[in-house]
Parts: structure tokens; C-alpha cells; sequence
């Protein structure tokens, strides 16, 4: 009776194996994993029964969504069909849009091809081991006289994070006055290892009045402002040749405008005495500053000149937010202001927190790509 039993059990154990044989051959031969020659070769050279164990030593050594890409599908294959169709939404799946909290990454094969195609209009990547990125990160949360800027540190958290993803360094400095802003600044800006890098991140959080960015000691009294000129003079062609021809990529989320709706509160010292602001609401706003740049900058600020953009004291900044998201998702096929306008769109449709993010002076005269992962 017990071998009469094994041998049903002993035939969908060989029915599976073939199932699943032909499933990966399909995946295989369709390229639908995008494996490299090398990688093939060693499949299809490999006996039915270790095929299975191969493409996922395979898969391992790859991006965690071409492994990802063969469970799900899978495991959603028709249970009564033995045949290699891969589904549409599978062969699609390499270049849809990951809706994930991930940073996505950029196949190496397209990495190439897009090198090699538009190689004169893109800024050089170097190579990954021979380059040294870095960014910086300036966010005063505190302040002698203005109030505390809560979901800040959320916004750093995140803000770091995107950036380690991206392969940069990243140096983080808070609650600073305006010259010891201006003095990191300008000790970043003579960093040696910029030489060996590509490019560099200059990300701003505090609050800001028209003029630029508040330090910690400032007052309606006491002016304690860095001016928005003073970090493109810093990283001009004449103050930082390590980074000459190399994109400059500045993102601002501090305060402009004097306007707001009723119960939210704004990081604008003029609203202090507002007795709205002790509105028990979860948001405040920011808004930026528009200056004068020179070559290979980008500035990117979280809304428009005079008006307002939002911060969340729970979640942070809804610029950063979305700017972090749209880096995840898009950044991998996109070139930076491709990746910026996709920030834009999210705000298309004014609500309650209506603003506008905005590229300002755009100097750059080729597309950063910034190819995650490789």
C-alpha cells in the first residue's frame, strides 16, 4: 500500500520538475531576466535537474527585482498549462515603473547603451570604483529666536538615505549660523576628493526669508541670512575647479512667501506674532529663492517665488517627500530634470497645499543621468 502510494507522489514530483524546467528555459530564451552571455551560456549548459539551482545563483548575484520578476510570475502561471508563454505584463515588467519606498536600479546594459548613444549629450559618470561623490546636507531645525522646524529630521533621514543610494558620500551639518554655513560651505567646496568625482549635491533645509537661508540666530532684529549668491560664488568655476564641468545640483526647502491658508503656519519670521500659528494643524510651509547661477548648476526649489510650500511636522517636507519618491522610481531612465518635472507634476493639481516646485537657472549644458547602481 505505502508503494502504491509513492508512485502518484514520485510522478507529480517528475511532472513538476519538467514544469518548471521548461518555465525557466522560457525565461531564458525570451531574455525576459536580461541575463548577460556568459550567464546563458552556464544555464543552458547545465543538466534539468540543476537548472533551477543555477538561475538562482544567478538571479542572487543580479538586482533584487529580476528575482523578484521570476517569483511572482511564477507563482501566478496557469496551474494546468505545462507550456513556456511568458506573460506580457512579465516581458513589460524591466521597464515599468516600481512603485516601491526603493531606490530602482539602472541595468547595466542600459547604462552602456545610453552611454554609448548619447555620449555627447550626457555629463561623464566615472566609474564606480574610481570615483569619490560626495553631497552635503545643511538643515537648521532649531533657532534662538524662531520656532522649532518639526519633521525635519525626517526630511534628513530621507534625504541622506536617497543620496547613499546614489553612491554619494554625505556629510551632514545642523543648526548652523550664516557664516558657519558660509565656512562649511566653502571647506566642502575644497574637498580633494570632488577631483575623483562627477558631480555633487548641495541640499538646503532651514528657515528662509527673500534673501536666503536663515541661521540659527536670526531675528526680526538681527539679521543672520545666507545669501543665495554666496553658494553659487562658492562653487563657481573660480572658487572650485575640482568641480568645473561637473553637475551642481542644488535643492532648497526653506521659506519665501508671505501668503498661506487660514490655520497653517509658515517657516517666515514676519509671522511670528501671528496668533494662528498656534494652530494645533499638522502643517507648516516653506518657500524659496531665486538667484543667479553659473554653469553645470541646477537649482531646484519647493515652490515658486512669493508663495508658499508645505511641510508636514509628522512626515516632513511634502517636496521632499515627492522629490525622494519621484528619485526611487524614475531616476534609473531618467535624466535629472526629467526626474524634477515628474516632481512638478505631482503638484499639478492645487489643493489645500497648493505649490509649484521650480528648476531655477539652469545652467547645464548636457543631461545627468545619475544610473543607480552602477
Amino acid at each position: 500500500m505505502a508503494e502504491h502510494n509513492k508512485k502518484p507522489l514520485k510522478a507529480l514530483e517528475i511532472v513538476g520538475k519538467e514544469v518548471l524546467t521548461e518555465f525557466l528555459d522560457g525565461l531564458v530564451k525570451k531574455n525576459v531576466l536580461k541575463l548577460e552571455e556568459d550567464e546563458k551560456q552556464k544555464f543552458n549548459d547545465t543538466t534539468s535537474k540543476d537548472k533551477a539551482r543555477v538561475l538562482l545563483d544567478i538571479v542572487l548575484q543580479k538586482h533584487q527585482k529580476t528575482g523578484k520578476i521570476l517569483v511572482q510570475n511564477f507563482l501566478n502561471m496557469d496551474k494546468n498549462s505545462t507550456g513556456t508563454e511568458v506573460p506580457v505584463e512579465m516581458a513589460g515588467a524591466a521597464e515599468a515603473e516600481e512603485y516601491t519606498n526603493t531606490l530602482k536600479l539602472c541595468p547595466h546594459e542600459q547604462f552602456l547603451k545610453l552611454c554609448k548613444e548619447r555620449a555627447g549629450e550626457i555629463y561623464t559618470i566615472r566609474e564606480r570604483k574610481d570615483r569619490t561623490r560626495l553631497a552635503l546636507i545643511i538643515c537648521n531645525r532649531e533657532f534662538d529666536h524662531l520656532p522649532l522646524r518639526e519633521g525635519a529630521e525626517i526630511d534628513i533621514t530621507g534625504m541622506k538615505g536617497l543620496l547613499e543610494g546614489l553612491g554619494y558620500t554625505v556629510d551632514v551639518k545642523e543648526k548652523l549660523t550664516a557664516k558657519e554655513m558660509e565656512s562649511v560651505l566653502k571647506a566642502f567646496a575644497a574637498r580633494p576628493e570632488h577631483r575623483a568625482s562627477d558631480s555633487t549635491f548641495l541640499v538646503f533645509m532651514s528657515h528662509g526669508i527673500l534673501d536666503g537661508i536663515c541661521g540659527i540666530l536670526h531675528s526680526d532684529k538681527n539679521s543672520d541670512v545666507l545669501r543665495y549668491d554666496t553658494i553659487f560664488q562658492i562653487f563657481n568655476n573660480r572658487n572650485c575647479l575640482s568641480l568645473k564641468d561637473k553637475p551642481k545640483v542644488i535643492i532648497v526647502q526653506a521659506c519665501r512667501g508671505e501668503n498661506r491658508g487660514e490655520l497653517w503656519v509658515r517657516d517666515s519670521p514676519a509671522a511670528l506674532a501671528d496668533s494662528s500659528l498656534l494652530s494645533p494643524e499638522n502643517l507648516e510651509d516653506d518657500a524659496v529663492h531665486k538667484t543667479h547661477v553659473e554653469k553645470d548648476f541646477i537649482a531646484f526649489c519647493s515652490s515658486t517665488p512669493h508663495n508658499v510650500s508645505w511641510r508636514d511636522i509628522t512626515k516632513g517636507s511634502l517636496f521632499i517627500s515627492q522629490l525622494i519618491t519621484c528619485f526611487q522610481r524614475y531616476s534609473w531612465r531618467c535624466h535629472l530634470e526629467e526626474v524634477f518635472r515628474k516632481v512638478q507634476l505631482s503638484f499639478e493639481k492645487p489643493d489645500v497645499r497648493a505649490q509649484m516646485p521650480t528648476i531655477e537657472r539652469l545652467s547645464m549644458t548636457r543631461y545627468f543621468y545619475l544610473f543607480p547602481g552602477n
